[in-house]
């Protein structure tokens, strides 16, 4: 492990704390936990930032996971379906990611999260119903439930392994949309999601050789606690309170999609 001073090891661990909780309750941990990553190791190439995110960041989206499985009506058997097809789907994205410019495709991301806040902020009850409530329950057929394995775990997947950020908000999102779940449910089945992919990551990384381990179970241990805080946060208090937490995450990755684009 590099050398790092207690400050900044601090800095890293909260980090890593705050990450887990934003994950936990809708997605974006990581638009906190790897750039304090980067701008804590300076030095250290980018393979073993990447690699050291997601052994911190599994072990927030694992506790969350669980925390959310316990209480929530989360359908697992959907929820690993969807996610093994994300994996399939980041591992391609992945493999066309070199030829891919990230300056193209930032303004284009910029524009749907922007299309998607004032889709959430228009519609007030977007994510509010639970599923299979009234209507709803109609609405998620066998077609719905293959449209998410395909699209939403496929299709984010291979965003995931592009270009990534914000990949944990568009499940939310996407699930919410597509299988009519409320925004509690859906994040609950997105930290699913997200253990199959970054468990698939980190297997790569880890055989590549390019994690601190040391570091990374260190800043886990606090990354697991804000993602057990976040889930059991988000349980008690709802929907609404997802909502708004959603709308803070979107709006700061458009910021910080824009930041990158203007000094790129």
């Amino acid at each position: 492990m590099p050398e790092i001073t207690l400050t900044t090891l601090a800095v890293l661990c909260l980090a890593a704390l705050a990450a887990g909780w934003i994950d936990a309750v809708v997605g974006g941990g990581g638009l906190l936990l790897l750039p304090a990553l980067l701008l804590g190791l300076p030095h250290v190439p980018a393979a073993y930032v990447l690699g050291t995110n997601k052994a911190v960041a599994i072990a927030g989206t694992s506790g969350a996971a669980v925390t959310y499985v316990r209480k929530a009506p989360v359908q697992v058997g959907t929820a690993v379906r969807i996610g093994l097809m994300a994996l399939v789907g980041s591992m391609t994205g992945a493999f066309f990611a070199a030829g891919i410019s990230s300056d193209v495709l930032r303004p284009v991301i910029m524009v749907v999260l922007l299309a998607v806040a004032a889709f959430v902020l228009l519609r007030p009850s977007f994510g509010t119903a639970a599923a299979g409530d009234g209507a709803d329950r109609k609405k998620v057929t066998r077609a719905r439930a293959v449209t998410a394995i395909v699209l939403v775990g496929g299709g984010i997947g291979f965003y995931d392994g592009l270009f990534g950020p914000g990949t944990g908000t568009f499940l939310v999102l996407a699930l919410t949309a597509v299988l009519h779940l409320d925004l509690v449910t859906a994040s609950a089945t997105a930290k699913i999601v997200n253990v199959c992919t970054n468990a698939g990551a980190l297997a790569m990384f880890a055989y590549q050789g390019t994690v601190l381990w040391q570091l990374a179970a260190l800043m886990a241990v606090f990354n697991l606690a804000g993602g057990m805080l976040g889930a059991r946060m988000a349980l008690r208090k709802g929907s609404d309170f997802v909502r708004g937490v959603l709308l803070v995450v979107v709006f700061s990755l458009v910021a910080k999609l824009g930041f990158d684009q203007w000094t790129s």
